[in-house]
């Protein structure tokens, strides 16, 4: 199975939902004004946000459908609309190698696959030729620790890690050094990610930002932010967060194959402009690809 088949089946519990609701809705004699309400409140329960919503339905109300209109024609529409809006979001993650190492700094909440989306990206990077590194920056959960090892010794991939509790900052700069020195092309900096305390979090990753730039001044050449698919409106609002804490240039989207919110996709893709590099599906390397706009929008309708 490939990866877009495997997008499909990920993308299951939201589309069956969006399909059902498209073809009880639109049985009805026209696009009246009931039916477009009906629609917009099917959009807002599969997480696609307010400002997405509104551009789908404009985009909706400039066509001509009548009552033999076919679902197949309206979803298509739908469909088309929904690609005009997440298309910016699609751009190529593309590693300078004028910038050795190529720093990748990865925020998020915990919980949200922030050390498996390092761990799974790390292999790929890898098996492209890359000789990458981990930095396990999150100090405070010996759990993140230890599963980033586990991903390092998998992969034959180098992790640096200090004491319980070190300062994190002080870590990633030994850290980079270390993978000069080792003459590495990619390193991973896996962040904490305790958004209950959000002023030591922002002290925390703003020294990190400020304390690599001693070795490498334009690091991080990426900032990564992985946000978990289930969480809903809720990652949106993790986006804007860590985008006022540190200059988040990215998203990684996991879990979409136990959501029944993948809309929340097109809500990032609409309210911040923030490319969507890879999307996950599964636990495996495999099952996290880069981010196609019309593959995940026809996923999402069932076309």
């Amino acid at each position: 199975m490939n990866f877009l088949q495997k997008l499909g089946l990920g993308l299951k519990k939201t589309s069956e939902n969006l399909s059902r609701g498209i073809s009880d809705i639109f049985t009805k004699e026209n696009l009246s004004e009931d039916v477009l309400s009906e629609l917009e409140d099917l959009l807002y329960s599969a997480d696609v946000g307010v400002q997405a919503t509104s551009e789908i339905m404009q985009g909706l109300k400039t066509q001509k459908f009548d009552k033999k209109s076919e679902i197949l024609h309206i979803k298509q529409q739908l469909c088309a609309n929904i690609i005009n809006i997440i298309k910016p979001s699609e751009q190529q993650f593309i590693i300078e190698k004028s910038k050795k190492p190529f720093v990748i700094l990865m925020v998020g909440v915990n919980g949200a696959g922030k050390t498996t989306s390092i761990g799974k990206l790390g292999k790929k990077f890898k098996d492209r030729g890359y000789q990458v590194s981990f930095i396990a920056a999150d100090t405070f959960r010996a759990a993140a620790v230890e599963q980033l090892n586990v991903w390092g010794q998998k992969n034959d991939i180098r992790v640096f890690s200090g004491n319980a509790g070190c300062d994190s900052a002080g870590l990633c700069f030994d850290g980079l050094k270390e993978a000069q020195k080792q003459g590495d092309d990619i390193v991973f900096i896996d962040t904490a990610g305790r958004l209950q305390n959000k002023k030591g979090l922002m002290e925390e990753l703003q020294k990190i930002c400020r304390v690599i730039k001693k070795i490498s001044p334009d690091a991080p050449h990426k900032t990564l932010i992985t946000i978990d698919a289930t969480t809903g409106q809720n990652g949106l609002d993790q986006v804007k967060t860590f985008k006022d804490l540190v200059d988040v240039n990215g998203v990684i989207i996991t879990k979409l194959d136990g959501s029944s919110k993948g809309g929340i996709l097109i809500a990032i893709a609409a309210e911040t402009k923030i490319p969507v590099y890879y999307i996950g599906i599964g636990e495996k390397t495999e099952d996290m690809d880069v981010f196609r706009a019309e593959d995940f929008a026809k996923g999402l309708l069932e076309l």
